[in-house]
């Protein structure tokens, strides 16, 4: 396995409120917004010192998700998809979303854990290089 697997590579945020989680994670973290148009809509993509963190996306009018309070999404790093879906329905977990390939993101699938909680998991389309184990540096970690 790669140093990359198993790595939290990617959080969202789905809200109603974009404006208010903006306005609040610009005052908290310091972060800063670009818009990417997107064909379910704007999605809102927060930068800090200059490198990609998070994104936002407004889930009004998503179906499926009326009921559904605001949340953040997480998505984990795996160095072969198809393998790790293997693993997860044989752990217990279950495919909610087959693979599907999200253009300079990566490919991905939706599973639920064998607790019932969503998560992604990824093949990224970048990498970047963690600090050596036992290194005591981050001077690798993107920032």
């Amino acid at each position: 396995m790669s140093q990359l697997h198993g790595t939290v590579w990617w959080s969202e945020l789905m809200t109603r409120d974009v404006g208010a989680a903006k306005a609040y994670y610009e005052r908290v973290c310091g972060w800063h917004f670009d818009e990417m148009p997107m064909d379910e809509g704007i999605y809102h993509l927060a930068t800090a010192h200059g490198r990609p963190v998070a994104g936002v996306m407004d889930m009004t009018g998503f179906d499926d998700m009326e009921d559904v309070p605001p949340h953040w999404f997480t998505y984990i790093a795996v160095d072969d998809l198809d393998a790790a879906l293997e693993e997860a329905t044989e752990a217990g977990g279950q495919v909610m979303r087959p693979p599907f390939d999200v253009p300079e993101a990566g490919r991905i699938a939706i599973v639920a854990d064998a607790s019932g909680a969503a998560l992604g998991l990824m093949v990224p389309a970048t990498e970047w290089d963690p600090p050596e184990t036992g290194s005591g540096s981050l001077e690798n970690v993107p920032v």
